[in-house]
């Protein structure tokens, strides 16, 4: 009733072929729902002292809330190689932690090209092994399954989490049952697998079946958004998100008992960018005309104009709901194989595409588990980053409350809820991309502020250099992003320049929400 059903969009073999080659779309230069007449320049934090009024104080440094190392020390990264995130990066108190949203597995009745069992029944163990062995390549920190309920109906936990024991798989267990899977990986930290489910809603992080039979998980799972499936799905554990935004009234998202729905989803984004340049078919037989092989999925990068009206209504009517970014992987529509060997959409290429970024609070052992992963996403502590374009090193946005300019105010993360009447500033750390090689270009980056409004955002502040800070002057939902000119990846683009030319997204963030 609400929603297309999941199980109908898949592109054409013809439109795949035609997908590949989509690599020099540009981006949307007149973007109404980021355009306003209240645009204000920024005070960065690498103002000399010359540029200040002498009645005025110079702001005192920032707290160093954020570890100097997020991602180690080696070689230069470039396209294709994949850093996991230091376990000690800190935002305050809380702990960022690094991974998916919405993915399908084995357990889904479309992914593995539509196959995830054989013709005997049994399960798809190949496109299995593709799932875990590049999760542990990519290097997350957690995965939230979002299984279709076709097949996931007719299995069980620890399936439904992917549990092997032969690969070091070890049991997260509540009341005597299983509710996660810390997923062994060889030579590192491993990943803890969550269960949930994409039907007419998308409950992350069930703790169970919500159903005792296949009728009553059917009920749930298909239940047309009704009132009852919700609280099913909510005294299973779970948080409800609304999965593909484009399919949902701004009407629905705030009267629904949602918990957040996707600020961004790699299936919108593909269906906007079917419009293929006829000039590009050259560049499969052309040596050294195709990019490196992980940037294919760079242009098509772009926020969708529905995404955004719809996010920036939300907030404006002073709706709280997390927004997510919806990975959406199955392994089962780009088979072209590019240079490297391997098909477009193979699971390691879109699971290391872009990643969420959740500041939880942890445990005394510095461990998590699955509710913690909640609790951050329930609060709203949850940021974007598009890894294709690099890691994100340094990046933090939040408000200080109270304080003048001689004393920093209490730190709120996103998600709080900051009172004007005592003073809100807003901070956007410059963030640097890890392990860049030296001898590239630095990529410009711009960092903004925005506040949201009916159809989308008005800009208040933006800055090309250093941090972000920006005295609140009316309450609203506000939001950050960071934008970037990708010119380190000039010796990668071959013969694609746009690649590294096109103002693209590179992080997008969770609002504060400052209150009368």
């Amino acid at each position: 009733m609400y929603r297309a059903d999941p199980r109908k969009w898949r592109p054409a073999p013809a439109l795949t072929l035609l997908l590949a080659l989509n690599l020099a779309a540009c981006g949307n230069d007149d973007d109404p729902a980021q355009s306003g007449d209240d645009t204000t320049t920024a005070t960065t934090t690498d103002a000399t002292p010359d540029s200040q009024e002498d009645s005025t104080p110079t702001p005192p440094a920032l707290p160093d809330d954020l570890t100097a190392d997020w991602y180690g020390k080696g070689a230069p990264w470039k396209p294709g190689v994949h850093l996991p995130l230091a376990a000690t990066v800190l935002h305050g108190e809380l702990r960022d932690v690094r991974g998916l949203i919405h993915a399908h597995s084995i357990y889904s009745h479309d992914a593995c090209d539509g196959k995830p069992v054989d013709e005997q029944g049994n399960d798809n163990l190949a496109c299995l092994k593709d799932f875990r062995d590049d999760l542990c390549d990519v290097g997350h920190d957690f995965v939230l399954l979002t299984d279709h309920p076709d097949r996931l109906i007719d299995h069980e936990y620890p399936d439904l989490v992917l549990y092997d024991a032969k690969r070091g798989d070890t049991l997260v267990q509540r009341g005597g049952l299983t509710v996660a899977n810390r997923a062994g990986c060889p030579g590192q930290r491993p990943t803890l697998i969550v269960a949930g489910c994409e039907g007419d809603t998308m409950p992350v992080g069930l703790e169970g079946h919500a159903g005792a039979t296949k009728a009553e998980r059917q009920k749930a799972y298909r239940g047309n958004a009704s009132v009852d499936s919700f609280k099913r799905l909510h005294d299973n554990g779970a948080l409800v998100l609304a999965q593909h935004t484009e399919d949902w009234t701004v009407d629905q998202l705030a009267t629904l008992p949602f918990d957040g729905f996707e600020m961004y989803n790699v299936h919108a984004n593909m269906v906007s960018k079917f419009k293929i340049i006829a000039q590009l078919l050259p560049l499969l037989t052309e040596e050294g005309k195709f990019p490196s092989p992980d940037l294919l999925l760079l242009p098509l990068v772009d926020e969708d104009p529905r995404y955004l009206e719809t996010w920036g209504s939300l907030l404006a009517r002073g709706v709280k709901r997390v927004g997510t970014m919806g990975t959406d992987c199955h392994q089962n529509t780009l088979t072209l194989k590019l240079a490297d060997g391997e098909r477009v959409d193979r699971y390691r290429r879109i699971m290391a595409w872009f990643s969420n970024h959740l500041l939880i609070a942890p445990k005394p052992d510095g461990s998590f588990d699955d509710r913690t992963l909640k609790d951050a996403l329930k609060a709203g502590r949850n940021y974007g980053v598009f890894e294709v374009l690099g890691y994100a090193q340094g990046f933090d946005f939040h408000a200080r409350e109270g304080g003048t300019a001689a004393q920093i105010g209490a730190r709120m993360e996103m998600g709080s809820e900051p009172s004007l009447a005592k003073g809100v500033e807003l901070v956007v750390r410059r963030p640097t991309v890890a392990r860049r090689d030296p001898k590239s270009e630095a990529p410009k980056l711009i960092l903004r502020l925005l506040r949201a409004r009916e159809k989308g955002f008005d800009i208040v502040a933006e800055t090309t250099s250093g941090d972000l800070r920006w005295t609140v002057d009316k309450p609203g939902a506000y939001r950050a992003e960071v934008r970037m000119v990708p010119s380190h990846l000039k010796a990668f683009a071959g013969g694609v320049p746009e690649i590294a030319t096109r103002e693209v997204v590179w992080i997008l963030a969770n609002p504060v929400y400052v209150k009368p």
